[in-house]
């Protein structure tokens, strides 16, 4: 008989009750969909683990609010997402030339990003990454969140509180400026990978801070 997956709720209950080692298990399980929605709004990669871990903190310091009324992994990138603004209004203060250097910045993407990826061509994909890291931000995260993170429509409407329509259009218009031959190089999965080291480094530094 084969043993049930043990649910985010189940996690959840035994880090209230003490056991908060348990939380690094909620982290590997969802590094990954962070960093990809986070990559919609922050194209630093240091800024984007700082955004990560400070997200972490805050659900695990408001983790006795979760009322369960959600899933766990919406209530969690709803709190990334309130990060990467706050975050992206404090860069800005403080580097007003930023948005000038953003395109710069967005071709400058490093190759050791995915260095566990030997099936695939290196280069060609970091293609496929600039060219959807170059996209308008109001469609590269529609685009990151339901073709990369394969989210719902709905639940992707519920994050960005944009109608479904909305949602659906602005998927559409991503997808015209990728260019679907682009787009569809690669699996969708291969993109955006966050390494097991990087992984790693995010859960000890978060179970440190609490």
């Amino acid at each position: 008989m084969e043993e049930k997956e043990i649910t985010d709720v189940q996690i959840i209950a035994e880090i209230l009750a003490g056991n908060k080692e348990k939380y690094a298990l909620l982290m590997r399980k969802y590094n990954q969909r962070l960093y990809r929605i986070c990559k919609g709004y922050i194209y630093d990669e240091a800024e984007i683990e700082d955004v990560m871990q400070e997200t972490y903190i805050k659900a695990f310091q408001n983790l006795s609010k979760f009322e369960n009324r959600s899933q766990f992994a919406t209530w969690l990138t709803k709190i990334l997402i309130n990060e990467c603004l706050q975050r992206i209004k404090k860069l800005n203060k403080k580097n007003s030339f930023e948005n000038n250097e953003e395109n710069t910045n967005v071709m400058n993407l490093t190759d050791n990003q995915n260095p566990e990826t030997n099936t695939l061509n290196k280069e060609l994909k970091l293609v496929l990454e600039k060219n959807i890291a170059g996209l308008p931000e109001k469609y590269k995260i529609v685009f990151l969140m339901r073709e990369i993170e394969q989210l719902s429509t709905e639940e992707t409407s519920e994050l960005l509180d944009l109608s479904i329509a909305n949602i659906k259009t602005r998927l559409n218009r991503a997808k015209t400026m990728l260019r679907e031959s682009l787009a569809n190089l690669y699996p969708v999965k291969e993109v955006f990978e966050f390494n097991l080291i990087r992984c790693n480094r995010i859960a000890e530094n978060v179970l440190s801070r609490i």
